[in-house]
């Protein structure tokens, strides 16, 4: 296991914009999150998205939240086009979700581009060939477990390990102590991030902020990345989030903060780490 991941780390997965960059060659994040019931995670990823420094963020998704995403961050594309990896999940509830959208989910999950599967999307996870992240609390990594038929005790990171292995897919076991595991098993694991982190929409901000994170490294590789280059992206974008709850943290005095103020911090996440780096 892989315990020393650092802000060096996190540096080899990201770059300072050059004058020959343009918005593609910065990387492109899709997302398809948010429902009638929970717009405000349409929001918070996406805010994530472009606070992590891609090049464009789409989103596609219900009216109601896509106003409100425009509403925050007005530069958001709500047309689809070309995306460099996805956001699928956050803010929806599997139980209502219409059979067009389970179909349109499912276009994506069998696609090339990388997809990050967080929340009312995990249980479209299984069988899926696009290059996967899946990020499960500990309740949903528990019932994924289930859903491919592995034992309930793999709550710790040989489990996670397990479930990676038997998904193929990379999993990020979220939680204070974020365990990252690539579909070959390989298993990294976080430092134990700020427990006020522990608060509605955070999870929506570790999503988006992965797959920025993702886009950004599909964008500067020649090839499709391997199995091993997304697992270190997830790594990345979880090390970005725990430090920018850190750094939101500080900012207040020592806390309570929201998921906003979590996003709102990325960029000096971001840019410590470049400059660390």
């Amino acid at each position: 296991m892989d315990r020393g991941w650092t802000a060096s780390d996190t540096a080899e997965l990201l770059r300072m914009p050059t004058a020959s960059d343009d918005k593609y060659s910065r990387g492109v994040v899709g997302l398809r999150t948010g429902s009638v019931a929970y717009p405000g995670a349409a929001v918070l990823g996406v805010e994530a998205a472009w606070r992590t420094g891609v090049g464009m963020v789409r989103y596609v998704g219900p009216e109601r939240a896509a106003s409100l995403v425009l509403a925050r961050r007005p530069e958001t594309v709500t047309v689809e086009g070309r995306v460099q990896a996805w956001v699928i999940g956050s803010g929806t509830d599997p139980s209502v979700r219409a059979e067009s959208e389970t179909a349109a989910l499912r276009e994506l999950l069998s696609g090339v581009a990388p997809v990050v599967v967080d929340a009312g999307a995990l249980d479209l996870a299984i069988g899926g060939t696009a290059p996967r992240i899946v990020t499960p609390h500990a309740g949903e990594h528990a019932r994924l477990r289930a859903a491919l038929g592995l034992g309930s005790e793999g709550t710790d990171a040989e489990g996670v390990a397990e479930t990676a292995r038997a998904l193929k897919a990379c999993v990020v076991r979220k939680g204070s102590e974020t365990v990252v595991a690539g579909a070959d098993g390989s298993l990294i694991e976080l430092p134990v991030a700020t427990p006020w982190l522990a608060t509605a929409g955070t999870g929506d901000v570790l999503a988006g902020t992965i797959g920025a994170v993702v886009a950004g490294v599909v964008a500067r590789s020649a090839a499709e990345p391997s199995s091993q280059e997304i697992a270190r992206a997830a790594a990345a974008g979880a090390w970005l989030h725990a430090r920018a709850g850190t750094i939101a943290v500080v900012s207040r005095g020592g806390g309570p903060v929201t998921a906003l103020d979590v996003a709102e911090a990325l960029p000096a996440a971001v840019a410590g780490v470049l400059a660390e780096g």
